[in-house]
Formats: C-alpha cells, structure tokens, sequence
C-alpha cells in the first residue's frame, strides 16, 4: 500500500499536484493499492465546484474523480474543509470522501510507502 498525502492548491501554477496524480494513476495501473489523502489547500480537488482555469491543461478535479471511480481510496479532511482553499465548506464530491487524521493515522501505519506532495 502506498499513500499519497497532497496539501498544495490545486491550481497554483506548478505541476506538483498534477505529477502527483499521475504517479498515483501510474501506481494504480501497476497493482498497487493506492490511498491519496487531500489536506490544506489541497481539498479543493475533491469539490466539484473546483474548476480547472483556462490557462491549465489539465483538469486535476476530473483526475482525482477518476482515480476514486477507478478503485482508488481518495479521502480529503474533514477540518479542512471549512478551514482550507478557496471553496471552504462546498461539499466534496462524496460523502465518503470526508474524513479523519484517524484515517490518515492508519493508512500511515499500514502503508509500505507515504510520499507528500
């Protein structure tokens, strides 16, 4: 198991997001298990309100979507999201998607791996 912890805002002109999430898709197509947990800025990616700017190539809300849909174990901050990136407190675009530094916690103990971004 390998857990991606992603803290950046999504769209902040840098590729460190979106190279995250291709190795997350990368790892994935590989067989291995894969948990991305969003913290800070980063939990706007999991709104569907987040809207890739026209300067961006890519839509790293349409990414992260698809990895969860793929198998994927995506879960972004519960605190976070009234305290973090510029959509405070929008929904995520799953209930299931809300969670704990409990879950952090364990995928940290049970991971083989632990990269941030």
């Amino acid at each position: 198991m390998i857990t991606l912890i992603l803290n950046h805002d999504p769209y902040n002109g840098s590729d460190v997001t979106y190279n995250a999430l291709r190795l997350a898709k990368n790892l994935h197509k590989n067989g291995e298990e894969v948990n991305i947990f969003l913290m800070n800025d980063a939990v706007d990616l999991a709104r569907s309100i987040c809207i890739k700017p026209e300067m961006y190539d890519f839509d790293l809300h349409d990414m992260v979507k698809k990895l969860y849909e793929h198998g994927v174990s995506v879960r972004a901050c519960g605190t976070c999201n009234a305290r973090c990136g510029m959509y405070k407190n929008a929904p995520y675009f799953s209930e299931e998607i809300s969670s704990t530094m409990d879950q952090l916690t364990q995928w940290v103990i049970e991971s083989n791996q632990v990269l941030t971004f």
